[in-house]
């Protein structure tokens, strides 16, 4: 049975294959595991391992777990990754321990973003605009078309980094076209900021399809924690 330092390294392992395959650099990638629906222990194991990276995606959950994990393992910083829709009204609890957002995707959301942070002057957060990839008008993310028009407004945001574009490949569709929009976009995205250059895709099942077509950030579960309780 693989203990979480064998999939945290196999999972490493099989980045820096497919990174080489396309000419890349493993140094490149950031891989952010997704620690929803598990304790803050794991967190705690995997940061005495190594990993720094952590995402979630239910404020209820992170943030409780994030001061629990401050707590256990108080000479370790975990950098947190808001990654699941983001309401607004959880705005205020989320930047108080997110370092980046990965589901920017609609004007009032980034209204409340900036709210919030006006009232703490010193604070920059760390943005992606999300995607979305089908035609489902309710579902989360920016249509391609919108992208540019939504940048313009999140790049005068004083305290956002616009760091790029966030997307999820459909279950039912094809991977290689989606990652193939998502990285059209971010090349869209690059002529108006060419420092909004990263690209947040891919998950246990293809992240290393998405590295082909650029992913910079990739979030990883199930294949590095195991099945969620």
């Amino acid at each position: 049975m693989s203990t979480l330092a064998d999939r945290l390294s196999d999972v490493k392992t099989r980045v820096a294959s497919a990174a080489k395959k396309h000419n890349r650099s493993a140094d490149e990638i950031t891989l952010i595991v997704v620690s929803k629906n598990h304790p803050a222990q794991l967190v705690v194991d995997l940061l005495n391992l190594g990993q720094l990276d952590f995402g979630e995606n239910k404020d209820q959950e992170a943030a409780p777990k994030a001061i629990e994990v401050a707590e256990l393992a108080p000479d370790k910083h975990a950098n947190w990754h808001f990654v699941g829709q983001l309401q607004s009204n959880k705005v205020r609890s989320v930047i108080g321990y997110a370092t980046s957002i990965h589901s920017l995707d609609r004007p009032s959301l980034l209204t409340e973003l900036n709210k919030q942070l006006a009232k703490q002057e010193a604070k920059r957060l760390s943005v992606f605009i999300e995607l979305n990839l089908t035609a489902d008008q309710n579902r989360g993310g920016v249509s391609p078309d919108g992208l540019e028009e939504f940048a313009v407004q999140v790049l005068n945001s004083p305290q956002l980094d616009l760091l790029g574009v966030m997307g999820v490949a459909s279950l039912d569709g094809s991977p290689e076209a989606d990652f193939e929009r998502i990285a059209k976009a971010s090349q869209r995205l690059q002529q108006l900021n060419p420092q909004a250059k990263f690209i947040s895709a891919g998950m246990s099942a293809d992240f290393e399809l998405a590295i082909g077509y650029g992913a910079t950030h990739i979030r990883v579960g199930t294949a590095i924690t195991g099945k969620r309780e």
